[in-house]
């Protein structure tokens, strides 16, 4: 290493990231600003880390969540001082929530300039309450080799509580006194530079790794489901491979959630059954299929009808490796805290008459269910049940929350494509919609996001990243002119207030929007011209394939046809 570094802020955050590169960090997002100076330049000069400066600091942080979903890595974000960190705050409550490693780096005023009304300034400390693994405030910056090996390490602690217990974000507030820009402070470097540039200074750091425990089930009944539930693991054909033989094994039918990715491995489990919402709105299906155990795997599904099945107390057994409650039903629960992959002593039981009615259920529902949509030509979830049919081998797909998460949760068909899907359903949000996409397919494979014309318009601020993307990310675009999710609810019936408090249109007129940000745009008038536009997807840039729909129509739709597939 050859540095010369001409004041104490520069040398200080040399050793800030020197650190995390050594640790495994590959991506930092950066916000402009003025307090956060030495940060930023020591991120540009710093080599195997992309740095990606992004104007909204909100959108920063989604774009930095995404990233970090998509590499399964901590992704560090900088901000200067003042309400710049207060806009990480939504992103930061979905890090925690979704167990997605983020390190936050929010540069500030030294102490003597607080509570006395200096410029941009604020109470930084703690700022995002409890909701990170772990937050601290470093020591202004000094010229001494006991404070840089307490940075050091600090900065190695930071790192490890991004993913210890559990993916998550770290908070460290930075304060910095003058000068912010690399030059001279008066203070002699000399003899630390020497220290800090050898190697021996480094040379106990290693990339983080996960432990691995391994466990196996307790005694169970034979009468019994697995639910594959909302998850984003790090290697899916094996996760799903791990569910498939638990499945064998027990002969248990397995509830596929739409944003697992089980249903896109159709190939390894036999025993998927993706109609289970549709199944359960029949009352004799409901008492006829009830289980002694369920088995959780992930996240419980979106499905009401799922939920409110479960809430007659069978036995739950819950596999996650996180510290995280995942009971929100409050069952009869085991929790073991171990990846599925990890599961030993696995019992064996013979083929049954309950996992057959299942699956006799699932084919005849799924039949109903393909022919209907075949012959669909205006309804807004059709665009769900295509997407699992058309898109590319292993597309990252992303789907905003709301309708299209529950319209994939419905009619999203088994397939053998690996499609990768993403989303933020940690605090269930539509903020930093599309940012999450960008970040998502920035420098994957070319992305789809699928979302409402509400969620889009919540974070048009993401367009601001379109010239740093490197990739491409077409967005199908739902328009309904507003929340369709809440046609669903009896709040609906209630006119006025619905229209204009809960569906509230906007009126946008989207091809003016995209025009705006140089976006490409294109108003799909067919079912066959929106395939036609989906494989092969571009590799370059971002578009915007808008459909438009009737809200009102759709809702009276689902409320029909969802209760009838299983009849």
């Amino acid at each position: 290493m050859s540095f010369n570094f001409s004041n104490t802020n520069e040398l200080w955050s040399f050793v800030l990231v020197e650190t995390l590169k050594r640790l495994g960090l590959t991506c930092a997002v950066i916000c402009p600003g003025s307090r956060s100076t030495p940060l930023a330049v020591a991120f540009a000069l710093a080599p195997d880390i992309e740095v990606i400066p992004i104007l909204d600091e909100r959108s920063a942080a989604f774009f930095a969540l995404g990233r970090a979903k998509a590499t399964h890595k901590p992704v560090a974000v900088v901000c200067t001082s003042g309400t710049a960190g207060a806009n990480f705050y939504p992103a930061v409550i979905e890090a925690k929530e979704s167990c997605v490693p983020l390190l936050l780096l929010t540069a500030d005023r030294p102490q003597e300039l607080r509570f006395c009304h200096s410029g941009q300034t604020i109470d930084q400390v703690k700022l995002y309450g409890d909701y990170p693994n772990w937050q601290a405030e470093l020591v202004v910056p000094s010229a001494s080799i006991s404070l840089l090996t307490y940075l050091r390490q600090t900065v190695i602690h930071a790192y490890e509580r991004c993913i210890f217990p559990q993916g998550s974000a770290v908070h460290l507030n930075i304060p910095f006194r003058d000068p912010l820009a690399p030059i001279p402070d008066g203070v002699d470097l000399t003899d630390l530079q020497s220290k800090v540039t050898n190697e021996d200074f480094w040379c106990h750091i290693q990339p983080i790794s996960l432990p691995s425990y391994s466990s196996g089930l307790p005694p169970i009944s034979r009468r019994g489901i697995i639910i594959a539930g909302v998850a984003q693991p790090t290697q899916s054909e094996q996760y799903c491979n791990s569910i498939a033989n638990l499945a064998r094994a027990l002969n248990f039918p397995v509830l596929a959630e739409g944003l697992s990715p089980v249903r896109n491995h159709a190939h390894l489990n036999p025993y998927i059954i993706s109609t289970y919402d549709a199944i359960l709105r029949h009352p004799h299906h409901r008492v006829l299929l009830a289980p002694e155990v369920v088995i959780l795997i992930g996240e419980m599904p979106t499905s009401k009808e799922l939920r409110t099945w479960l809430q007659y107390q069978p036995r739950l057994i819950i596999i996650d490796k996180t510290s995280r409650n995942l009971d929100s039903l409050h069952l009869n629960t085991t929790h073991l805290r171990l990846d599925i992959s990890e599961l030993t002593s696995i019992p064996s039981f013979p083929p049954n008459a309950y996992l057959e009615q299942w699956r006799h259920l699932e084919a005849k529902t799924r039949a109903v269910l393909d022919r209907t949509l075949e012959q669909e030509s205006e309804f807004e979830g059709k665009a769900a049940w295509l997407l699992s049919q058309i898109l590319p081998p292993k597309t990252p797909l992303f789907i905003a929350n709301s309708m299209p998460v529950r319209d994939v949760e419905f009619f999203w068909k088994p397939n053998n494509l690996g499609i990768e899907i993403f989303v933020n359903r940690g605090a269930n949000g539509i903020d930093g919609t599309l940012s999450t996409a960008l970040g998502i397919a920035h420098r994957n494979q070319s992305s789809v996001m699928l979302t409402g014309d509400l969620a889009l318009l919540h974070d048009t601020n993401g367009f601001l990243i379109r010239n740093k993307l490197i990739g491409h990310l077409t967005i199908i675009l739902i328009n309904n002119n507003g929340g369709g999710i809440f046609e669903m609810l009896p709040i609906s019936q209630f006119e006025p207030p619905f229209e204009e408090l809960f569906a509230t249109p906007q009126d946008i007129d989207f091809a003016k929007l995209c025009a705006t940000y140089n976006i490409e745009h294109e108003l799909i008038t067919s079912w066959n011209l929106l395939k036609e536009k989906l494989n092969p997807l571009p590799t370059k840039g971002i578009r915007v394939l808008e459909l438009r729909t009737n809200r009102k129509a759709d809702a009276k739709w689902r409320k029909h046809n969802l209760s009838q597939f299983a009849n």
